[in-house]
This record gives structure tokens, sequence and C-alpha cells, in this order.
């Protein structure tokens, strides 16, 4: 089964787990929900966390090849609405290097 990279955490999920972005004929960042629209796409978790990752690193551009960083509105809307009916796993935490107890606890 194909996997695609989340923009956002940057885990990997197969195609159903997640999210394809795209440009609008305008420029506008939109969901494609169905994954049929032609173009460049980005894929995302449907989780405002990885939004807000895709956000601040400014992924949403560079997955788009486009100049700036679009309005990500229509995406936090479509997850609020819907990422309820959407079948997902949690996207995995992030490794932050985590530091263990030298005393084995």
């Amino acid at each position: 089964m194909p996997e695609r990279t989340c923009i956002g955490c940057r885990g990997k999920a197969p195609r159903a787990q997640l999210l394809r972005l795209a440009l609008t004929d305008s420029g506008e960042l939109t969901v494609d929900a169905r994954a049929l629209m032609s173009g460049r796409g980005a894929w995302i978790h449907p989780d405002p966390a990885c939004v807000d990752l895709a956000e601040r690193r400014r992924a949403f551009g560079r997955a788009l090849c486009m100049r700036g960083s679009p309005d990500v509105a229509p995406v936090r809307d479509w997850i609020r609405t819907n990422a309820v009916n959407h079948v997902r796993t949690p996207a995995p935490p992030p490794d932050r290097g985590r530091q263990t107890d030298s005393k084995g606890g």
C-alpha cells in the first residue's frame, strides 16, 4: 500500500489516513478530499496540530511549489467540520530526543 508523508509532522501514513491538499485554478489552498484534482498536491494528517506544524515550517508553499504561504483557513475549516468522519490513526509524536534517567527509571 503506497504511503505518503504528512507535511506537518513528517510522519508516513497510507493515503486513506491523510488529506490531499491542492491549489485551485485561482491559486487558493483547498482540501482535495477525494484526491482527484489535477496538479501538484500535498498530504497532511487531518489534525490541527499537523496544520500548525506545517504552517510554522512554511511547508505549504514548499510542498505546493508556490511563492509565499497560502491561507490555510479552508483546511482548518474542513478539519473542524469533517475530521470526525475521516479515518485516521494518530500522528506519531515528534521525536524530541527524550533523555532517560541514568538510574534506569
